[in-house]
């Protein structure tokens, strides 16, 4: 990360798409820092990703202008000259809050006033520090010197996305003041609750207590939103949410909005797959010399492997095809999982391919009536793009019942380009037998159990003033997100991944098309974790069926029961019935719901209800 001067310090590339994205605030060691917006970053070092389906779908979002989907700026050596310009690649940022508090004296004072300095620390950027000049301790008694000044731990954020400093000034004055004395930081006990801490007014002797900026207090003791981007340096012009406190490195200050897609082949052609990946480098080509250009262009850059392996001749009758209305499927499509259901259920998948290498295995044992097949995938390819983001609240959280949520952008006006990460793992498939599952759904029992279920939603929803009718993703998605949130918690015992490399995609559409009815477990870790072998071991029939056999066990009594067992989601408004963190729920980022729709009762008998399971 580099600040309008210095590096600051460094994070993974794939955190600038979860964690530390554009509008994020990064708390360093002895700096808050805010990640500037895209428009600010270098475009010539961000390399480009090529997967044309998930470009399709973050054109539908974002609108037709976004042209590609690009990897964060990122230093390969480690072993750099600071005083160099490779020094100098990585993301722009700049220092938020911009009040700081000297820890000696309780100084309170924005960093840009002069009454603190920046000390640079080149060969160790996270040392980089503000100091407060000349502090003479908490009683002014004391001899000069320099004292550390860090970061004030409160803001200002809406559910619109804004965020802003916490109006010092206006919260110790209760309101506009025409006093402009100097404000000081303090605790008045041994704990750091808000009722333990003050801000003072020299001038004028006015106080107030931190706990007075919460809750209901601070709806009425806090000024409403500026609309304030501090990553853009823009206001927005109106804003009718109410601004509320949050605390410097709160989870909920920043929640991505992202999209993700296999690559996966989509034609049994190897010089139309590439053609089809790398379409905007081809698509306004002329003739085969211009081919023979861009091949060595492509060879020099390597943003397309493997097309300089295929003869000019091959590659440009297959850009014809194209053209001609040949061969577009897939690539203008903005579906997701659809062209991934067609490969994954194909009964002849293609076996061994750049990104995606898969060999069919036998259902385990034991299970041969619930499930159709199972494919054992050796090598897959996933691409995550960067949308914007929200605040406050998650994602599907914020919208009015007609609105779509208020997502925050990445950059001034429209993006013509995103943050994009590809990571390289392996993975098991399972495909459920869609008559099993069919008759399943038709048992009284669980219609019952999905009325539960169903009363539970839109209770969730209305209580976010959220339409009740939308977003049920149905009683057949419930049981395959079930058994994969157990099957995760079994595998992270055995396949020596960690845990939150793991994570699930669900296919239960039932809407378009083929019905779907299957699971796909996987890791997708941007590090050589994800690629060790071990979850395929584990897909292979006999380990399988040990393993699912060793999931529903557990699952058919949890530690928590009769509490877990008897939940009822209508009762508290939730969105899971059986389920909690003893039993059912994974890791955050193993989760596509967020732990959501969750019943261990549609697996196997529990101790509320016995006739709804899937499994004998």
């Amino acid at each position: 990360m580099i600040g309008e001067k210095t590096p600051v310090g460094e994070v993974r590339p794939s955190q600038l798409l979860w964690t530390y994205g554009p509008g994020a605030l990064v708390d360093l060691p002895s700096l808050s820092v805010v990640t500037l917006g895209i428009d600010r970053w270098e475009l010539n070092r961000c390399s480009p990703v090529e997967e044309a389906r998930l470009l399709a779908a973050v054109r539908r979002e974002l609108g037709p202008q976004v042209e590609s989907l690009r990897r964060p700026p990122f230093r390969k050596d480690e072993n750099v000259d600071p005083f160099s310009a490779e020094a100098f690649i990585g993301v722009p940022v700049r220092p938020f809050p911009r009040w700081l508090r000297c820890v000696k004296c309780g100084l309170l004072s924005p960093y840009d006033l002069g009454l603190f300095e920046c000390k640079e620390h080149r060969f160790r950027p996270e040392r980089t520090r503000f100091i407060h000049k000349d502090c003479k301790g908490s009683k002014g008694d004391q001899p000069a010197k320099d004292a550390d000044a860090v970061p004030a731990r409160f803001l200002l954020a809406c559910r619109g996305g804004h965020l802003d400093d916490f109006p010092w000034h206006y919260f110790v004055h209760n309101g506009p003041s025409e006093c402009k004395g100097i404000l000081r930081f303090y605790e008045s006990g041994a704990s750091l609750q808000t009722e333990n801490l003050w801000v003072k007014c020299d001038e004028c002797s006015a106080s107030r207590n931190m706990a007075q900026a919460f809750g209901r207090a601070g709806q009425d003791n806090l000024p409403r939103c500026r609309g304030r981007h501090p990553h853009l340096d823009h206001y927005d012009a109106k804003c009718k949410e109410q601004a509320r406190a949050v605390l410097l490195g709160a989870t909920n200050s920043w929640f991505p909005i992202t999209l993700s897609a296999l690559a996966i082949p989509l034609t049994r052609d190897p010089v139309r797959q590439l053609v089809q990946d790398g379409w905007d480098y081809f698509s306004e080509l002329e003739s085969e010399d211009e081919v023979v250009i861009a091949v060595k262009t492509l060879k020099k850059t390597g943003a397309l492997p493997g097309i300089d392996k295929h003869l000019p001749k091959a590659i440009w009758e297959a850009i014809k095809a194209i053209k001609d209305g040949g061969g577009d499927e897939g690539v203008t499509e903005a579906d997701i999982k659809g062209p991934e259901w067609a490969v994954l259920t194909d009964p002849h998948p293609p076996t061994d391919w750049p990104h995606f290498l898969s060999k069919p295995a036998a259902p385990p044992k034991g299970f041969e009536k619930q499930f159709a097949s199972v494919l054992l995938l050796e090598r897959l390819r996933e691409v995550n793009a960067l949308l914007g983001f929200t605040r406050v609240e998650a994602p599907e959280e914020t919208a009015n019942p007609d609105e779509k949520a208020p997502r925050a952008g990445l950059c001034k006006g429209t993006p013509t380009w995103v943050p994009a990460t590809e990571v390289h793992g392996e993975g098991i498939f399972i495909r459920f037998d869609e008559d099993a599952v069919a008759s399943w759904e038709a048992l009284p029992a669980v219609h019952a159990r999905n009325a539960k279920l169903v009363a539970g939603h839109r209770g969730w929803r209305n209580a976010r003033k959220l339409d009740p009718a939308e977003g049920y993703p149905g009683i057949r998605y419930a049981l395959l997100h079930s058994l994969s949130h157990l099957l995760i918690r079994e595998l992270a015992l055995e396949c020596g991944y960690n845990a939150a490399s793991i994570r699930e995609r669900i296919y239960a559409d039932t809407e378009n098309g083929e019905r779907q009815a299957g699971i796909l477990i996987y890791t997708a870790a941007a590090d050589s974790d994800g690629t060790l072998g071990g979850l395929v071991d584990l897909g292979k029939p006999d380990s399988l069926g040990r393993l699912l056999k060793q999931a529903l066990d557990r699952a058919s009594i949890c530690s928590s029961d009769p509490l877990c067992a008897e939940h009822n989601p209508q009762d508290d408004r939730s969105l899971h019935a059986a389920a909690c963190h003893a039993c059912s729920f994974v890791s955050e980022t193993s989760c596509e719901r967020g732990n959501r729709y969750l019943d261990r009762t549609l697996l196997v008998p529990t101790l509320e209800v016995s006739d709804a399971a899937f499994f004998e």
